[in-house]
């Protein structure tokens, strides 16, 4: 595995990404949108998790995140929130989407779905400038898109918070 694509410098924020297999549609609903974002808060809560900033997209997420085993808490939170959107996903019979889900699952795999790709990519922040150039990008995906004509505009998102915004979904941790 190439160093790039772990974590090497714990003491520092990360840009990831966490991909649904074979870029899969998977948050088009607000319930499984809301699993990831109670998940992210359950981390934040429990497991030390710093969330500066972060996005969700129908079928990926980005943030940046910072805690002492960041990969330790990306692999428990995709674990159990992959459980999670199985059972949502099952609840609004979604059954096309499960039947990719399963499809693709890898065959090592022990579940009968797969959600996540492996891995998240993660880059170190290092600098105020990176830090700048990841929020904008990750704040502007939305508007990419083509989904909403500012970035405060997708419900999703942390740019609510980083622009002033009142009752985020999700806070985030101040930068310093």
């Amino acid at each position: 595995m190439r160093s790039r694509y772990r974590v090497c410098e714990p003491d520092r924020a990360h840009f990831v990404t966490g991909t649904i297999v074979e870029w899969l549609p998977v948050f088009t609903s607000a319930a499984c949108c809301d699993i990831l974002v109670r998940s992210l808060e359950h981390c934040r809560q429990h497991k030390a998790l710093r969330i500066h900033a972060w996005v969700i997209l129908d079928n990926h997420f980005h943030a940046i995140l910072a805690a002492s085993d960041l990969s330790g808490v990306l692999r428990d939170l995709k674990s159990f929130t992959a459980g999670k959107i199985v059972e949502q996903l099952q609840t609004e019979r979604r059954d096309w989407l499960l039947n990719q889900l399963r499809f693709y699952r890898q065959a090592h795999k022990p579940n009968a779905y797969q959600v996540w790709q492996e891995g998240s990519h993660p880059e170190a922040i290092l600098s105020d400038t990176i830090m700048r150039q990841k929020l904008d990008y990750l704040h502007n995906n939305p508007v990419q898109r083509g989904w909403v004509a500012s970035p405060e505009h997708w419900r999703y998102s942390s740019a609510h918070a980083w622009m002033g915004g009142t009752e985020p979904v999700l806070r985030c941790d101040a930068w310093l």
